[in-house]
């Protein structure tokens, strides 16, 4: 027995004319809302929130940022502004200190600078030897 495999779930149906039933719904509660303020205010003091809820009611219907519908990104951003932020790190602004250097230390300090530490080339040999010989001797123990 075969079944028939539905196919486009994640397309809506048309049911007013070219509109869903949520673009309807959207242009329908936009409408509505903005004769309500045209009744309310008027024409002079209305015309801002009724131009305002109508660009929200568009945007609603035909906007689809990322192939998504626009009142994902709403609620996302409403999230968002609304939501705890937690923050990992934050760069503090700490006063630096002048160090005051002694006497002492800076001859230190400029004793160091001026003698660095040399190898002569017995002592790399002998440094490299140790290391051949310490490094056969860890691949042995861990063959075993």
């Amino acid at each position: 027995m075969q079944f028939k495999v539905p196919q486009f779930l994640d397309i809506e149906d048309k049911i007013f004319g070219p509109f869903t039933f949520r673009q309807f719904a959207y242009l329908a509660g936009g409408a509505g809302m903005s004769f309500t303020l045209y009744k309310l205010l008027g024409l002079m003091l209305g015309i801002l929130p009724i131009a305002i809820i109508a660009g929200l009611t568009l945007a609603l219907t035909f906007y689809r940022p990322n192939n998504k519908p626009f009142i994902n990104m709403l609620e996302a951003g409403f999230k968002y502004f609304l939501g705890k932020k937690l923050y990992i790190w934050q760069r503090r602004k700490v006063k630096k200190m002048k160090q005051v250097a002694t006497q002492a230390e800076m001859s230190k300090i400029a004793a160091l600078s001026e003698s660095p530490m040399r190898l002569g080339q017995s002592r790399l040999r002998d440094l490299a030897w140790s290391l051949d010989v310490l490094d056969l001797q860890k691949q042995k123990t861990d063959n075993k």
